[in-house]
């Protein structure tokens, strides 16, 4: 028997327009129907006027290596790291997430030591019905490692595995053209002392020249080969752009010029920024701010990155001062970073779409209050 949860009085967020006061109806996984007016249906829930939009789906959050190490030098039990990570992206409205973990950290800190940990307690709680939302794996493979290839082959075929990325943080280039924002960045988030950090930035160049090229095609023959969406990373000019493009890379993560971003949206990529970087107004590595692309209409997808709460807070902002109206901003953390990776099903409110949703409120103009979610079908917060 089919049990149908029928939600009227909503401003619907669609693909292109916002009905004033609709209805969904949701049944087994998917919505059944849309229609633009009150339901009079006994049992319909009244969402009072609040926004009802798609399930956001993250392409690219370091969340998850966050609660397993919350603090320099803590290690957070397994299970609760990670249900309180997926407690957390629920609250955010983020219904989709690939996992971001890092398979070459270059410091030899709690990303490589919580690797496998990480994946397995993933795996694990997912096999046991224990999180909220649909959790994928994006590998970040940091090419200038010398072990990146014997850390990808165990995960390449994991059944969690659905994206890689190509990263390359050496220093003078890309994120950190400039090697003082390097040095400020590791000195302060990872740690690493004064007396250290040349060393670091000497034997990163060393290895980015021994590895990166056959790391790099490593990853590319991997992707193409089991279908998996690739991403670049940082890219800065219209050579690192072009090698993306002859690479297959369909998603350009945070270029850091805006040659760049205009470079890889002509080369057919979507364009991804960190909604933390829209925000705050800037990047705190000192490149292309977020707004500067929205203005330039080369912004395509919005990323929660580090933040999680930031990726609905960016929409709602981008959709009242970029110019561009609701509908369009909330595809750029909906439907848009859906298409990217080849998510079909997901993304948007239309009949037989994947019944991902998301009731919320809107306070001191940009800043969401998420009052419940939906996944496919099912209310889980």
């Amino acid at each position: 028997m089919t049990f149908e949860t029928v939600l009227t009085n909503a401003r619907v967020v669609t693909p292109d327009a916002v009905l004033p006061a609709g209805t969904v109806v949701i049944a087994d996984g998917r919505i059944i129907e849309l229609s633009d007016g009150v339901s009079a249906v006994p049992g319909a829930q009244d969402l009072a006027g609040d926004l009802l939009i798609p399930g956001l789906i993250e392409l690219h959050t370091d969340n998850l290596e966050r609660h397993f190490a919350p603090r320099p030098g803590v290690r957070w039990p397994a299970l609760p790291a990670v249900r309180a990570h997926d407690v957390e992206l629920a609250a955010a409205g983020i219904t989709t997430v690939f996992d971001a973990v890092t398979i070459g950290d270059l410091k030899q800190g709690n990303r490589g030591r919580d690797l496998a940990d990480m994946i397995n307690a993933v795996a694990d709680a997912k096999a046991r019905g224990l999180l909220r939302i649909d959790h994928r794996l994006h590998l970040r493979c940091e090419i200038a490692h010398e072990r990146m290839q014997a850390l990808v082959e165990p995960l390449i075929d994991h059944p969690l595995t659905a994206m890689l990325s190509i990263m390359d943080h050496t220093p003078g280039q890309r994120q950190f053209v400039n090697e003082d924002k390097y040095r400020e960045y590791y000195m302060g988030k990872h740690g690493v002392r004064a007396d250290e950090i040349d060393a670091l930035i000497a034997g990163q160049k060393r290895m980015q020249m021994e590895y990166g090229p056959a790391n790099r095609a490593f990853v590319v023959a991997e992707a193409r080969a089991r279908g998996y969406a690739l991403a670049s990373h940082d890219d800065a000019t219209p050579a690192h752009v072009a090698e993306a493009e002859a690479d297959g890379c369909s998603v350009a993560e945070f270029p850091t010029t805006i040659d760049a971003a205009r470079a890889s949206r002509d080369a057919g990529m979507a364009v991804l920024m960190g909604a933390p970087n829209f925000v705050r107004g800037g990047s705190h590595s000192g490149n292309v701010s977020a707004r500067e692309l929205a203005d330039a209409g080369l912004l395509d997808v919005l990323s929660s990155d580090y933040v999680p709460a930031s990726m609905l807070h960016a929409a709602l902002m981008l959709g009242a001062v970029g110019g561009i109206g609701l509908a369009a901003a909330i595809r750029t953390v909906t439907d848009r970073p859906a298409r990217a990776v080849g998510l079909d099903d997901r993304g948007r409110i239309a009949a037989g779409a994947r019944a991902d949703l998301v009731r919320l409120s809107v306070v001191d103009e940009h800043v969401p209050v998420v009052r419940a979610v939906w996944r496919a079908a099912e209310r889980v917060l």
